[in-house]
């Protein structure tokens, strides 16, 4: 079991494949992904990575935070989160994740904060239908009728469906396929939708349901690694010398 990653909703777009077809992507942004701490069984008894994404000014930040990031030798995160991983995927603290830890054509589950919508009725909120709109019905067309009974028991049920609050939830959207993913930039683009609003930051892992492609870096790709590989001499070829005929 692989780490996640903390991404950025940008917005959506779409894509265009090299048959023609058009797919609609949402764009998610890698920003400075980086191991804060590791979770190991003989100190905390489990497993797992805390990474941390985005930049947040130090006056911002709370004073026990400050020193947990000094500690790591990290910047300030704007977000922090932990991920259950394997024994052998735990990375050291300070490595960056790359955007090339997803492949093309993998799935993965996206989780969030859905859009908030305030305070909603009962038909809006939950699907109902409304009451007639005439023989009779004065003012309780958009009702949504009894909420309990007589005296006995004498009161509303728990999760009675009424009017509240309207969204603003954590879900998780299972087996979102990565169509692209953009190194340089650092970019995810993943097929469809995913909760929340553009500036939202998401979880992104391995899809569970499904099992992960035997092309994956694992345990993860750091940006440390490529910058390395990239950085790698190249010999010259050989000059020859030219012939005149």
């Amino acid at each position: 079991m692989r780490t996640g990653v903390i991404a950025k909703k940008v917005g959506m777009t779409r894509l265009f494949q090299e048959d023609g077809r058009h797919v609609p992507v949402t764009v998610l942004a890698l920003e400075g992904n980086q191991v804060i701490s590791r979770r190991e069984i003989e100190k905390d008894g489990y497993v797992a990575v805390q990474l941390g994404a985005g930049v947040a000014k130090a006056k911002n930040v709370a004073k026990p935070q400050r020193g947990h990031f000094a500690k790591a030798e990290v910047e300030p995160k704007a977000r922090v989160a932990e991920f259950r991983v394997a024994e052998d995927a735990l990375l050291d603290v300070g490595a960056e994740i790359s955007a090339d830890h997803f492949v093309a054509g993998q799935l993965v589950d996206v989780t969030g904060h859905t859009q908030g919508k305030g305070f909603a009725g009962a038909m809006k909120r939950w699907g109902f239908g409304g009451m007639r709109a005439t023989h009779g019905v004065s003012i309780s067309h958009r009702a949504h009728g009894s909420t309990g009974n007589r005296q006995d028991p004498g009161r509303v049920f728990k999760n009675k469906k009424m009017a509240g609050h309207m969204g603003d939830r954590q879900r998780t959207q299972q087996n979102l396929e990565i169509v692209r993913t953009d190194v340089e930039r650092d970019l995810l683009f993943v097929k469809g939708s995913v909760p929340g609003s553009k500036g939202t930051w998401l979880l992104v892992s391995d899809a569970v349901k499904v099992a992960r492609p035997a092309e994956l870096p694992y345990p993860a790709s750091l940006k440390s690694a490529a910058s390395a590989n990239d950085s790698a001499p190249v010999e010259a070829p050989e000059a020859t010398e030219n012939q005149e005929g």
